[in-house]
């Protein structure tokens, strides 16, 4: 699964020509956590409190980026890097 951003011991990650709905995963240590794009909700999974809002925080900031890699992934091209939380 390609990576799109790291930042503060978070990998935010991708799969190619995944299912609906439009979604990224977040992994910190052996926690995973995979969020909707489009609402921010969390679909599955569970990270410590402080990374789930750095990660929330990042995703608000980063929506249409995140659309964009979406239709990469979906469309089997080479995902574009995110910028991390700054």
């Amino acid at each position: 699964m390609p990576e799109i951003s790291r930042f503060y011991g978070i990998v935010i990650k991708m799969y190619y020509n995944d299912h609906n709905p439009p979604h990224f995963h977040a992994e910190y240590g052996d926690a995973n956590l995979v969020v909707s794009i489009e609402s921010l909700a969390v679909i599955e999974g569970r990270l410590p409190r402080r990374a789930t809002g750095m990660v929330m925080e990042w995703a608000a900031q980063h929506q249409t980026e995140l659309r964009n890699a979406w239709d990469q992934a979906r469309n089997m091209d080479p995902l574009d890097r995110v910028d991390p939380l700054s």
